[in-house]
């Protein structure tokens, strides 16, 4: 018995520590995009490579993570996306990597506060706010 609630409580405190190093990477892509955000600088690949290579290199969260856990956030190679300056679009995918998501999040998130802000007239209209 003893065997089974200790693995229940390992897989516990793994599932405890992902979360917590999921919302500690989400806070820091949030600093990066908002950077761009505020100038005006559109979503596109490039951008979103470096988004990812910046919160990926935070001395911060490598310090407050072991290796383990930071390599599960690390995108597969094996998942290639353009490096383009064109807009980023995923079509209908919705399985992206974790600093992908968080920084299209951000993006969608801004742009939703700023169509709520303007005036309907002036609001252009795109089909995704990270430029697809």
């Amino acid at each position: 018995m003893n065997e089974l609630t200790t693995h229940h409580a390992d897989h516990g405190l793994a599932a405890l520590r992902f979360q917590t190093a999921a919302r500690d990477l989400e806070h820091i892509v949030q600093s990066i995009a908002a950077r761009y955000i505020v100038q005006q600088v559109p979503l596109t690949w490039r951008l979103l490579h470096a988004i990812e290579a910046e919160a990926l290199a935070d001395l911060g969260f490598a310090s407050r993570h072991d290796a383990l856990m930071l390599g599960l956030f690390q995108r597969p190679s094996a998942l290639p996306y353009p490096e383009t300056d064109e807009p980023v679009d995923f079509g209908a995918s919705n399985a992206l990597p974790a600093v992908f998501a968080f920084a299209v999040a951000v993006y969608e998130h801004a742009y939703r506060k700023a169509a709520q802000a303007a005036p309907r007239a002036n609001v252009r209209r795109r089909a995704r706010a990270w430029g697809g």
